[in-house]
């Protein structure tokens, strides 16, 4: 079977997943796990970013200083990336849990090159904690580590199934892109990564596949290079 990408970031939304109370028993978290540890034993090299919409979403408290708020979402996506690495090991795939900023016991801290290593080695990399530092989305934290680890692409899995001139959610004439340039991107101020997370991508010639994670075997179709979702270039 030929792999159009060979060292892959994957960026699983938390939302995707499910509540918390869906993990790790849920059928998305479940589907999710059989299809990253069957990548994985295609020989792809193998990180991921997770999210932590599913335990907490900081920009929604408006109530609390942005800050405190952020660094809590960061230890949500903690909580999730040891849901994952427990189930990666318990389908037999040796994995790693770095985190941005040192949480003892929990995960190693993150060292690009050690990060590479692990890759070269077989492990599978779960980064937590997102860039480590509030006022970013995991999805700046994806597009970052992807260009630090020189994935081939970073493949965004959300509860949307691409990018939209508007919200599908609100509007139902709302139209689906193939493909988006990321100046096209920035200057449509389209909202399904935020400008930050576009710009590294630009910046790095970065390509991101952005795609629903509740499609049938989703992933591993995008590691195969089929197209759909939505790719930014």
């Amino acid at each position: 079977m030929d792999l159009k990408y060979k060292r892959v970031l994957v960026k699983i939304s938390g939302e995707a997943l499910g509540s918390r109370d869906d993990m790790p028993s849920g059928a998305v978290f479940k589907k999710t796990v059989a299809e990253l540890a069957e990548i994985h034993n295609m020989g792809v090299q193998l990180a991921v970013v997770v999210g932590g919409g599913n335990i907490w979403r900081g920009r929604e408290r408006t109530v609390m200083d942005r800050p405190t708020s952020d660094y809590m979402g960061m230890l949500a996506t903690a909580i999730n990336a040891l849901c994952l690495a427990d189930a990666l090991r318990r389908e037999g795939v040796e994995c790693r849990v770095l985190t941005a900023f040192a949480i003892e016991n929990v995960g190693e801290m993150y060292h690009q090159q050690s990060a590479i290593r692990y890759l070269e080695e077989g492990q599978v990399i779960i980064f937590a904690c997102g860039t480590g530092h509030p006022f970013f989305s995991t999805d700046t934290g994806a597009t970052l580590r992807g260009a630090e680890i020189g994935a081939d692409v970073v493949l965004l899995a959300k509860n949307i199934d691409g990018v939209y001139d508007s919200d599908p959610r609100v509007n139902p004439e709302a139209k689906r892109y193939e493909s988006i340039s990321y100046g096209d991107y920035l200057a449509k101020n389209l909202k399904a990564m935020d400008p930050a997370a576009v710009s590294i991508a630009a910046d790095q010639n970065l390509k991101v596949l952005l795609f629903g994670l509740q499609e049938e075997n989703c992933i591993k179709r995008a590691v195969l290079g089929e197209q759909f979702g939505t790719l930014l270039y």
